[in-house]
């Protein structure tokens, strides 16, 4: 495909996800059917479809309507490139532009230049106030890759050597002690030995702090309350030699693939249907809005609604109360959220400190999504 043909591509993939399709089956609709699109052009046209999305309003405003031609447009715009020398009409690329598109658009302001919903602006700003910008700022690019250095079948200089053999370029990141950034060659990975011998998992930064910060030590009892696949359930069971560690999700089929992580990692994660404690540390990485996050899944603030938000809310308060019944005396509950929003972080926690009396909060950690990892936030209570 040319570029201007892998343009073309995603402004029909856009379109798709414009009438309501999400952007996965989009991709996967548009790929069955082009079956002369390469590994390179497959991954190419992926990129413009989420770089668009994770600019929706913002390139809509540049490009003057709200199709996919027209964000496209304005993504070429924003990125500094000559529109015309894609949009040709050559190669399989979009017809030229017309007077009209030539003089639409405008410089985007507010939410729009945010690339937010209005409401979820209002939320930014609330929160984070004169951080406002530079949070929303980084959901309109593309989030770096991490790998956590897995202990249980090596050390960080073994990773590094490891991975330096296989041609894939990492570094140390700040925000947790075996955190790598990934800086080149990031789709061997999946197919490299220090990935399939377990000595390294994709893991943000962010999370692997949250872990670092929880109170573990060899021989406690521990519970990995809302598991999902597993990634803080392995992370904790390298920081207790192994484990072992208990695992638990209101939706089971989200853990499916933990069985054979934790073979590959040599952790020792036991699935638990109905956990009953008590426990030591229960940790409850809870659902929320996923904002902490949305440079990966940037479909998510598009998605979100107001009663959705209100929806989660209860959901994490039910989970924070059950799960202060599993700890022991003396044990620790930890909160941990992906989310960048003070009502899914410390206002829960005060609201569960007002609702159950004698639990003192303990530790508490905010990461702000930046390079060094997604947004996260971590509350550890003690009775």
């Amino acid at each position: 495909m040319t570029p201007a043909a892998r343009v073309q591509a995603a402004i029909g993939i856009l379109d798709r996800i414009a009438a309501g399709e999400a952007a996965e089956k989009a991709l996967l609709g548009w790929a069955r059917g082009a079956r002369y699109a390469g590994s390179k052009d497959r991954a190419a046209v992926r990129d413009h479809v989420f770089d668009a999305v994770r600019r929706w309003r913002s390139t809509a405003v540049l490009g003057g309507a709200e199709t996919g031609r027209a964000r496209m447009l304005g993504l070429l715009r924003q990125q500094g490139i000559d529109p015309d020398t894609l949009f040709s009409g050559a190669g399989h690329g979009p017809a030229p532009l017309t007077q009209a598109e030539r003089a639409a658009g405008r410089d985007p302001a507010g939410a729009e230049a945010a690339d937010l919903p209005d409401w979820l602006w209002q939320k930014v700003v609330a929160d984070w106030a004169d951080k406002a910008e530079t949070v929303a700022d980084a959901f309109r690019s593309r989030a770096e890759t991490f790998l956590r250095v897995n202990t249980l079948r090596g050390d960080l200089d073994e990773a590094l050597r490891a991975l330096a053999e296989e041609g894939i370029g990492v570094e140390p990141a700040p925000r947790a002690r075996f955190a790598l950034r990934v800086t080149g060659n990031t789709r061997a990975l999946a197919r490299s030995e220090a990935y399939a011998s377990g000595l390294v998992e994709l893991q943000d930064a962010s999370s692997q702090a949250v872990v670092e910060a929880l109170p573990l030590h060899p021989g406690m009892t521990v519970l990995d309350q809302c598991a999902g696949g597993g990634g803080k359930a392995l992370a904790m069971a390298a920081r207790l030699n192994g484990g072992p560690v208990d695992a638990h999700d209101a939706d089971p089929a989200r853990m499916a693939d933990l069985p054979g992580r934790a073979a590959r990692a040599g952790a020792d994660i036991r699935m638990v249907a109905d956990p009953r404690g008590p426990y030591d540390l229960v940790l409850t990485d809870v659902p929320c809005s996923g904002s902490g996050a949305w440079r990966r899944a940037p479909e998510g603030k598009w998605r979100l609604t107001p009663d959705r938000f209100t929806e989660l809310g209860i959901i994490q308060a039910s989970i924070l109360d059950a799960a202060s019944g599993l700890v022991g005396r003396g044990g620790a509950l930890a909160y941990a959220t992906c989310s960048i929003f003070a009502a899914e972080n410390r206002d829960q926690i005060d609201r569960f400190q007002a609702r159950n009396p004698g639990w003192r909060l303990e530790t508490e950690r905010l990461f702000p999504p930046d390079q060094d990892g997604d947004g996260f936030y971590l509350a550890v209570l003690r009775r």
